[in-house]
């Protein structure tokens, strides 16, 4: 398939990677003040791979005209300006537009694909790209297993066949809802587990993962999604690479912020936990890891309070 992938980090060049090493014919985006964007032009380099000869590398974004299909891995609180700016004056039409990014709209609370299906064409069908892994290991071969899911069960048929190799092994998503809410939200809980990587408290990680995951649940039920999603790739399934990786940004960002020191990389659960906090004061569903995170990140609260709250309630009352 003929495929654009918008977006330059170090999802975005993965991406491109991995699918022109499959075939496909693959042109990456990026805009041209980025310091990304940038080094490609320069040495076809990032600080973690290479792209070949036969990647495409663009700042025209008019390129995403003649795409099969639009990878997006950008800033989630980005997404809305792309589609009302950079992506407006292009008219797509009947393209597959596929999310490889995490997060919740701050301003709407909506999910990223709801976001894109009021801002696009109706022709244009959105489909979402998530689970483990992490840049290094994919680019070493290290293989891991991922979702993509969709509301369009063609579209999932067609990206999973496509997309599958040796390196990832895609699932078929059954839940659009769960998938993208639990997708974001262990970006939290991993900012919760570098909390307390940074109070020398990692042993709790295993009462983090319990609580967090069935603290997800609810949520995603409460959202009108199947809370068991919850315990799949999309969350659970995830946290090796986000609780205990020290690849992992949102648990780096949350240990260095502990500790005092800044962290310049993306930590997608910095913006998420704002969001599911307005989303539980208007929705009265209870989110005591996330509320408890919000505190720390946007009130300043105590570290060492909340997380001592945090897990005195958890001994209380289990479930």
């Amino acid at each position: 398939m003929k495929i654009t992938v918008i977006g330059c980090g170090r999802w975005g060049s993965l991406i491109t990677w991995y699918l022109d090493r499959l075939g496909h014919d693959v042109s990456l985006y990026g805009r041209a003040g980025s310091r990304n964007m940038q080094e490609f032009l320069k040495t076809r380099k990032n600080d973690l791979l290479t792209l070949p000869e036969s990647v495409n590398l663009t700042t025209d974004i008019s390129g995403a005209k003649d795409a099969d299909v639009l990878i997006v891995s950008i800033n989630s609180q980005g997404l809305r300006d792309l589609f009302e700016h950079d992506l407006s004056t292009l008219n797509l039409q009947n393209k597959m537009i596929v999310l490889c990014m995490k997060g919740i709209e701050i301003s709407t609370g909506k999910r990223l694909s709801e976001v894109v299906e009021k801002l696009t064409d109706p022709s244009n069908r959105v489909a979402v790209w998530l689970g483990p892994g992490h840049v290094q290991e994919f680019y070493a071969g290290i293989p891991n297993c991922m979702v993509i899911d969709s509301r369009h069960e063609d579209v999932k048929m067609r990206l999973v066949d496509s997309f599958s190799g040796e390196l990832i092994r895609f699932y078929y998503g059954q839940d659009l809802i769960g998938n993208e809410i639990g997708a974001a939200a262990k970006n939290v809980i991993g900012i919760a587990a570098g909390f307390l990587d940074g109070m020398k408290l990692s042993t709790l990680k295993g009462a983090l993962m319990s609580r967090g995951t069935r603290e997800i649940a609810r949520l995603i039920e409460s959202m009108g999604g199947n809370p068991m999603s919850a315990y799949g790739l999309c969350h659970l399934g995830d946290y090796e690479a986000t609780v205990f990786s020290p690849f992992s940004h949102n648990r780096r960002f949350g240990e260095l912020y502990i500790k005092g020191e800044s962290f310049e990389a993306l930590a997608e659960g910095y913006y998420t936990v704002a969001a599911l906090h307005r989303i539980a004061e208007s929705s009265g569903v209870e989110l005591p890891i996330c509320e408890a995170v919000y505190r720390v990140l946007y009130e300043k609260a105590d570290f060492h309070i909340e997380m001592d709250a945090l897990f005195h309630r958890s001994l209380k009352n289990e479930f």
